[in-house]
């Protein structure tokens, strides 16, 4: 797979009500941009913004984010409605990790917690109900809960205004609305298919109250995902961000409300409120927290959430699997850490299935999107600590 002039265009060029901020030395599959038109075509879709991280999708491209008026369409927003990026400072010094001691203690955050869930279903406004086994658990695919530490701060004012050192530790987890984000998406599916619902419906009325339910379960999830984190290295943990990247919601677009559809793209609005966004790259590339600028609206008040896939699901294995052992991958580049007992998953995460996270952030800063403030390096990635074959 090689870049081509036909599947990568600049940053702002118009491609009728598309607009794409990547550069010619990002790699977009032309799947990706096929997808991205098909779904601007839309009835009612009045823009959409694709973003370096563009990569194909289950028939919508991941990456992007669309506008719509009058009526909006719930299954762009997926089965993983609120799945998003959290990031937390801890008080634990860099220098004092003991790295082999945490990763063999560390284990369970896929597995339901046994604490008390009642505080967290009272802050985040949660009823019980039977996906609370999910609340608190990582999940599959790319989710993961991180231990990092500071490689370099570069904007040193905003830095210390988010009250980090760049001494201590901190804490990244990506993580969504669990079973509960699927049971909303299986109900959407059998009641209206992928067909758009009419803005004021009683029908679009019913989604946007059980999709708001999941957005707050999902940031209860990150939440207490890293509470049990921080638990288990003797850490206090203080969120610094929470910004979702799978959602639809109502907003204000060049003067007027519109529906605003992103699917992995992270809001630039929620990233104004917290400050601050950490875009990951993979357990094996640089994390950067970033702050998002006030030049939202050209690009769908949205943003890159992380590096987007360079190679499908299922395809990193057969192109690794030669070169690399279970033992090399549970090792990064960077030095860190990887706790992943599930060896199929181990290698569709490789960090060579990823994108090169800097080029991302540097043509999200070439087109006026974000500034960075720090760069942060992964030293221990969680994602299972069971093998799937057990």
């Amino acid at each position: 797979m090689g870049n081509s002039n036909s599947d990568t265009l600049h940053s702002g060029t118009p491609h009728g009500n598309v607009r794409l901020f990547t550069s010619d030395k990002s790699w977009i599959e032309g799947a990706a941009l096929a997808q991205l038109n098909h779904t601007a075509g839309l009835p009612g879709m009045v823009m959409a913004a694709g973003f370096p991280d563009l990569h194909p999708g289950k028939g919508i491209a991941v990456g992007a984010a669309f506008v719509s008026r009058g009526l909006f369409y719930p299954a762009l927003a997926g089965n993983d409605i609120g799945c998003g990026m959290s990031f937390w400072a801890t008080d634990l010094p860099a220098r004092k990790l003991k790295l082999d001691r945490i990763e063999k203690r560390i284990a369970g955050l896929e597995q339901p917690w046994d604490g008390d869930l009642d505080p967290w279903r009272a802050r985040f406004d949660l009823a019980p109900s039977l996906a609370d086994a999910g609340l608190g658990t990582i999940g599959g695919g790319n989710h993961f809960a991180e231990l990092q530490v500071v490689d370099e701060v570069r904007d040193a004012a905003a830095f210390a205004g988010l009250g980090l050192d760049k001494a201590d530790a901190a804490i990244l987890v990506h993580s969504g609305s669990r079973a509960l984000g699927q049971d909303i998406f299986q109900e959407l599916i059998a009641r209206h298919g992928a067909n758009p619902l009419e803005e004021g419906s009683e029908a679009a009325a019913h989604y946007l109250a059980r999709h708001e339910y999941a957005m707050r379960f999902a940031r209860a999830n990150r939440a207490l995902i890293a509470h049990r984190f921080a638990g288990e290295i003797g850490a206090e943990a203080r969120g610094v961000s929470d910004v979702a990247h799978n959602m639809v919601t109502r907003e204000e677009f060049e003067g007027a409300p519109a529906w605003i559809h992103r699917k992995g793209a992270a809001s630039t609005r929620e990233a104004l409120a917290a400050g601050a966004l950490m875009i990951p790259g993979s357990r094996g590339t640089p994390s950067y927290l970033v702050r998002a600028t006030d030049a939202g609206e050209k690009a769908a008040w949205s943003l890159a959430h992380g590096a987007g896939r360079r190679w499908q699901r299922g395809y990193a294995k057969s192109r690794l699997s030669h070169k690399y052992r279970v033992e090399d991958l549970q090792r990064s580049e960077l030095g860190g850490r990887v706790i992943c007992e599930d060896r199929e998953l181990l290698y569709d995460e490789a960090p060579q299935a990823y994108k090169d996270i800097a080029q991302v952030i540097a043509d999200l800063e070439a087109a006026d999107l974000i500034a960075t403030i720090a760069v942060y390096r992964p030293v221990l990635t969680y994602k299972v600590r069971r093998a799937s074959d057990e």
